[in-house]
C-alpha cells in the first residue's frame, strides 16, 4: 500500500510540474504578444511625431503638389491617425513594413540580407565575452578584495566607460594601419567579395561548409577586431555579474559543508559554486547577446560592417522611415524573444522558480 501511495504521489508531482511548466510557457507567450504589440504601437507613434514627412521622403521635396497628394493617398497617409495605426499594425504583423526608399526593395528583404552580418558579429563578441568574462569573474570572487579583484573590476569599468567608437578607431589605427595584424573595414576582402557565394549569410559558417579556408581566414581577419571590441564590452558585463553570483554562492552553507568534507578547492569552486551560479548567468548571457544586437550601430559604422546597425544608420540619415521603423521592430522583437527565452530557461534549469 505504501509503495502504491508513493507512486501516486510521484505521478501527482510530475503532473503538477508539467502543468506548471506549460502554464509558464503560456504566460510567456502572452507576455511576448503584449510586449510586441506595445513595441509596434510605440514605434508607430514615434514615427509619426518626428519632424519627417514620409511622403516627401518617398517622392522628394521638389515633387509637384499633385504627386505628393497622390502618394499620400496611395500609402494611406490621408487617413485618420487611428486608421493609419490599424493599417500599419495589420501589415507589420504580416512582416510587411513597406519598401525602402534607398534600395526600393521591401524592408524585410533588406533586413534578411543584413541581419546575418549583425548576428555573426554579435555571436563572436558574445563568445569572446564568455570565454574571458566567466573565468575573470570567478577569479575576482575567489580573490575578493585582492589586487587581482581590483584589476578585474578596473578592466570591467573601462569596458563600460570608454566609448566603443573611440576603441574601434584606435584598434584600426594600431592593429590594422600600424601592425597589419587584422584586415580593415568591411566584412570580406575585395578579392573574395564577388567570387564567394554565401549560403546562410554567416560568412564564417559558409566558408567552413564550402571548405574555402582562404575565405575563412580573410573573413576571420575582418571580424576579429570588431568582434573583440564587442566581446570586451560583453566581458565587462559578464565578469561583473559572474563575480556577484559567485560571491553569493561562496557564502552559502553547502560550500562550507563541501570544504568540510575535504573536497578540493577546484571542485568546490568550479563543480559546485559555479554550477549553481550558472543558472542566473543564462539570463545575463542572453541579455548581453541582445544588447550587442541592438547596440552594434556605432561598431558597424566605424568598421563599415554591412549589418542592420549600418542599415538603420544610413536609413535614418536619408529619412527612410519605413526602413528605420521596420529595423527597430525587428531588433526589438529579437530582444523580447531572447529575454523571454532566458526567463524560460531559468525556470527549466532552476526548479525552485516554478513554485
Amino acid at each position: 500500500m505504501a509503495n502504491t501511495a508513493d507512486r501516486v504521489s510521484t505521478r501527482g508531482r510530475r503532473r503538477s510540474g508539467a502543468s506548471s511548466l506549460a502554464w509558464s510557457i503560456l504566460s510567456f507567450l502572452v507576455v511576448a504578444a503584449i510586449t510586441f504589440l506595445g513595441l509596434i504601437t510605440v514605434t508607430f507613434f514615434i514615427g509619426r511625431v518626428i519632424p519627417i514627412d514620409p511622403v516627401l521622403a518617398i517622392v522628394g521635396d521638389r515633387a509637384p503638389a499633385s504627386v505628393v497628394a497622390a502618394a499620400r493617398k496611395q500609402y494611406g497617409f490621408d487617413l485618420p491617425l487611428w486608421d493609419q495605426y490599424l493599417l500599419y499594425l495589420t501589415k507589420a504583423l504580416k512582416g510587411d513594413f513597406g519598401n525602402s526608399v534607398l534600395s526600393t526593395y521591401p524592408v524585410m528583404d533588406d533586413i534578411r540580407r543584413v541581419l546575418p552580418a549583425t548576428l555573426e558579429l554579435a555571436t563572436v563578441g558574445t563568445i569572446i565575452g564568455l570565454l574571458l568574462g566567466i573565468p575573470l569573474g570567478v577569479l575576482a570572487a575567489v580573490k575578493r578584495d585582492s589586487l587581482i579583484d581590483q584589476i578585474v573590476r578596473v578592466i570591467g569599468l573601462v569596458g563600460y566607460s570608454v566609448p566603443i567608437f573611440w576603441l574601434g578607431l584606435m584598434g584600426l589605427l594600431v592593429f590594422y594601419a600600424r601592425l597589419g595584424w587584422v584586415e580593415g573595414p568591411g566584412r570580406i576582402g575585395v578579392a573574395y567579395e564577388y567570387s564567394f557565394t554565401p549560403i546562410t549569410g554567416l560568412f564564417l559558417v559558409d566558408a567552413i561548409l564550402q571548405g574555402d579556408w582562404d575565405v575563412f581566414r580573410d573573413v576571420f581577419r575582418h571580424i576579429i577586431l570588431p568582434g573583440a571590441l564587442l566581446g570586451y564590452f560583453s566581458m565587462a558585463y559578464i565578469s561583473r555579474m559572474t563575480r556577484s553570483f559567485m560571491l553569493n554562492e561562496l557564502s552559502q552553507e553547502y560550500i562550507v559543508a563541501a570544504r568540510a568534507k575535504g573536497l578540493s578547492e577546484t571542485r568546490v569552486i568550479w563543480g559546485h559554486a559555479l554550477r549553481n551560479a550558472a543558472v542566473p548567468l543564462v539570463t545575463v548571457i542572453a541579455l548581453s547577446y541582445a544588447t550587442l544586437l541592438e547596440g552594434s550601430v556605432l561598431t558597424e559604422t566605424v568598421f563599415a560592417w554591412p549589418g542592420i546597425g549600418s542599415y538603420l544608420y544610413n536609413s535614418l540619415q536619408n529619412a527612410d522611415m519605413n526602413a528605420v521603423l521596420g529595423g527597430t521592430i525587428v531588433i526589438g522583437a529579437l530582444f523580447i524573444a531572447l529575454n523571454l527565452l532566458s526567463d524560460l530557461l531559468y525556470r527549466v534549469l532552476d526548479p525552485r522558480t516554478r513554485t
